[in-house]
Order: C-alpha cells, then sequence, then structure tokens
C-alpha cells in the first residue's frame, strides 16, 4: 500500500506539498465562512459565528484522535510491513467513528445549550451561534469517519489521495456556504448546514479513496479482514490507549482556543469578532506548517516501525528545515499583507480598526508556534500520548492562569496569553524528548509503556 523511497528534501517536499496545498484550503473554507458573514456588514453575525465554530471545534476537534491516532499507528503498522494490520486499524476507526458520529447528534440539543450557557457572550450573538452549530451537528458522524479516513492516508504516505479527499470536501464547502447563506439568506444556518452537507460528500469520496489505495472496496476489506484480528485486545487496548491520551490532549489544547474566545467575548462583540478575523491568520499558519509536522508524523511513525534511530533523527531534521523556512516567509508575509486581507474580510470598521492593532501579535505566531506545531508531529508519530497528554494539560493550565492575570491590559493580554502558551507546549514537549531517543532502536514488541 505505502512506497518508501530515500528519505531526501525532495522526497520531504514531494510528501508534503500535498498535505500543504489540502491544509491551505482548510483555513480558506474558514475565512470564506468569515466573509460570507462579514460582508453582510453584521457584526452580531460574524460574531455568532466565530462563538459557534470555537465551540464546534471543541466538540468535533475532542475526537481529533481519529485523525492523529491512525497517522501513528497505521504508519507504524506499515514500517512493520502488518499489512494486515493496516486494514484493521483503518475499519476499527470507522466504526468508532460512526458510533460516536450518531452520539453527538443524539446530543446535539443539550451540547448546544450547555455549552452557549458557559459564554458570556450577548444574547443576540448566542441566538447566531446556536444556529450554526445546530446545522454542523448534522454532519458529525461523517465528519468524525473522515477524520479516520484522512489519518489512515496520511499514515501510509498517500498525501496526494488526502489532498483529493480535503480539496473535493473544501470546494463543496465554499460553494454551498455562498449558496445557503448568500443565495436562500439562511445566514449563521446556512454556513453550518453547508459545511455538514459538505462533510457528508467528502465521506463518500474518502470510502472511493481507500477502494483505490487497498485494491478492494470496504465491503471486501471487511470481509477479508479476520474478526479475531478486528477484536484482538492487546490491539484493541493500545488502540484505546493511544486515543485516550490524544484526546486529553487534543481537549486541553481545545480549550484554550475556547478560553481565547470566550476573553474576546467579555471585551464586547467587536472585539470577539476582530479577534476572529485575526484568528483566521493564526489559524492558516497552523495548517500550512502542519504539512510539514504530518509529513514528520508518517516519517517517524515509519522509522519507530522499523526501529530505525538514523531515520528518525533524519525525518526531523529534514522536516524541521523546511517549518523554519516556511515559518520565516508566514511571518513577513503576514506583516506586510494583514492589515488588506483584514478589509476583505469585513467591512465593518470597527472591528477592522481592532484587527489592525493586534496584528502584529498575529505576525509573530508562525515563528512562536513553529516549534510546538513540529513537536506534535514527531510524538503523534512516535504515539507518545502520555507525552502530548501532560504537555497539553499543563500548557493549558499556565495559559488560563497567565490569562487571568493579564486580564487588566484587555485584549493585549488576551494576545500576550495567547502567544506564550504556544512556548509553553514546546517547552512541555522538549522535557521527553530524551526518553523518546532512548526508545527509537528499540523493537516495538520490546517497548516500555511509554512515560
Amino acid at each position: 500500500m505505502a512506497t518508501y523511497g530515500p528519505l531526501t528534501r525532495r522526497a520531504v517536499f514531494a510528501q508534503a506539498w500535498p498535505i500543504m496545498l489540502g491544509q491551505a484550503s482548510i483555513p480558506l473554507v474558514g475565512i470564506v465562512d468569515t466573509a460570507v458573514i462579514g460582508r453582510t456588514g453584521d457584526a452580531v453575525a460574524l460574531a455568532g459565528v466565530a462563538l459557534g465554530a470555537t465551540i464546534i471545534g471543541l466538540i468535533f476537534w475532542t475526537f481529533g484522535f481519529l485523525r492523529m491516532g491512525m497517522t501513528g499507528l497505521t504508519a507504524q503498522a506499515a514500517g512493520s510491513d502488518d499489512k494486515r494490520e493496516v486494514e484493521a486499524l483503518l475499519l476499527r476507526a470507522l466504526a468508532l467513528g460512526a458510533v460516536l458520529g450518531m452520539i453527538l447528534l443524539a446530543l446535539s440539543w443539550p451540547l448546544r445549550e450547555a455549552t452557549l450557557a458557559i459564554m458570556s457572550a450577548e444574547a443576540q450573538v448566542d441566538t447566531e451561534a446556536a444556529g450554526y452549530m445546530q446545522g454542523r451537528f448534522y454532519g458529525a458522524p461523517a465528519a468524525l469517519a473522515v477524520y479516520a479516513i484522512t489519518g489512515w492516508l496520511l499514515g501510509l504516505g498517500k498525501t496526494r489521495h488526502a489532498l483529493t479527499l480535503q480539496i473535493t470536501m473544501n470546494l463543496a464547502n465554499i460553494a454551498l456556504d455562498i449558496w445557503f447563506v448568500w443565495g436562500l439568506g439562511l445566514g449563521a444556518f446556512g454556513v453550518g448546514i453547508g459545511t455538514a452537507s459538505a462533510e457528508a460528500i467528502a465521506l463518500v469520496i474518502g470510502l472511493l479513496l481507500v477502494g483505490h489505495v487497498a485494491g478492494v472496496g470496504l465491503p471486501a476489506m471487511i470481509s477479508r479482514t479476520p474478526r479475531a484480528l478486528l477484536t484482538d485486545r492487546a490491539r484493541l487496548a493500545r488502540l484505546f490507549a493511544v486515543n485516550r491520551d490524544i484526546m486529553i490532549r487534543t481537549v486541553a489544547l481545545l480549550i484554550s482556543f475556547v478560553w481565547f474566545a470566550n476573553a474576546g467575548a467579555r471585551l464586547g462583540a467587536e472585539t470577539l469578532a476582530a479577534n476572529h478575523v485575526l484568528l483566521q491568520f493564526v489559524t492558516f499558519a497552523a495548517f500550512i506548517l502542519d504539512a510539514f509536522a504530518f509529513t514528520a508524523e508518517e516519517r517517524v511513525g515509519h522509522a519507530m516501525g522499523q526501529s530505525s534511530r538514523e531515520q528518525f533523527l533524519r525525518s526531523i531534521r529534514l522536516t524541521g528545515e523546511f517549518s523554519l523556512v516556511s515559518s520565516a516567509a508566514m511571518a513577513l508575509a503576514f506583516f506586510l499583507a494583514g492589515s488588506t486581507i483584514i478589509d476583505l474580510l469585513t467591512t465593518d470598521q470597527a472591528v477592522r480598526d481592532i484587527a489592525r492593532t493586534y496584528l502584529p501579535f498575529v505576525a509573530l505566531v508562525p515563528l512562536i508556534g513553529m516549534p510546538s506545531w513540529m513537536l506534535d508531529g514527531i510524538f503523534i508519530g512516535a504515539t507518545r500520548g502520555k507525552a502530548l497528554r501532560n504537555a497539553a494539560v499543563a500548557a493549558t493550565m499556565l495559559y488560563i492562569a497567565l490569562d487571568l492575570l493579564l486580564r487588566p491590559s484587555g485584549n493585549l493580554g488576551v494576545w500576550l496569553a495567547m502567544l506564550t502558551s504556544y512556548l509553553l507546549r514546546a517547552g512541555g514537549l522538549m522535557l521527553y524528548v530524551p526518553s523518546l531517543l532512548r526508545d527509537v532502536s528499540t523493537p516495538p514488541a520490546e517497548r516500555r509503556p511509554a512515560p
């Protein structure tokens, strides 16, 4: 299924560019969502989408382990040349994603009401956010299944297939959002239901791509996979242990972004809307630089499966070089073109003025955030869930404490705390690097549980 050539800069870039292109289209959808609402001139509707998107991000990406855990586990199974386990991993993840997605859909009303009650936004903003969230919940089962398929494709190094899946979903999302909002006048709900519809389309395309990679369709894959392998206790235990820790890690990080949104909401709808506009820059930087982090996940996971210290270190060095250069270029682009982009995203002058004031902080995000994103990729590929969990929980707690301490500084304090959170995450993971290096050359079957 997976093919691996020499680990060179050319090979790393060839693997990363499809991810980069696909990842670039993800924040593009967020930018279009923002522009579709923002160009109406309604700051309350824009703030509602901002709040609703943040909450949905927290709820859905809580199950992001279906993508992240799958990449590392699949890459390690491929590195060990365990083809049956590669297919069994996908089937387990798809089943788990379908069940979790249906549970989310069934609990959509209480989840929506409870999360909005926790936030401190204005009543009108809550109404807009509720409409957006309800639309998104309809796509929960498909969204989680797409997470699993994407992780599996990335774990096999099939980045062009993953690009096809991502681009298809995002183009459908953009078209449907414009139709539902500008064409049908559905407002924030239209943005939500447009995304949900695109996720359903992506699931169909994803299953077709799986069949192309595996050589058989999903029914045949299920038929040829031994039931004993699917339900093997040791493999299931490892799957759930890795996923549990990555889930806790993800929740901790998403709480940071919810806290960030809530901090803006406390300062009024215009500040919340301005921070959401600026957050599109942050999201764009994270997604683009994740192209090299995702490449590191697959390459590191493959090296771990082979127990190759040489390949492990070379993977880190080459992906790190690309990530550093890209982060510097992106920081410069944000600084030079950020003001023009802000004007394209919103017509509200007050929102524009606030966003411009804090643009320099956003320009620093690619450089400050890059080490934490790269380390995430390395530890996800190595399936070191506990290290990811502990570093994220500690960083989130310290970030919240710092934000509270800086609250008298208003939105300045909000952004200073956010920038510091990236340094805290990177520092926490660095503490685990020595133990990871000691463990690389140990055969998988002989490895002790990761600390």
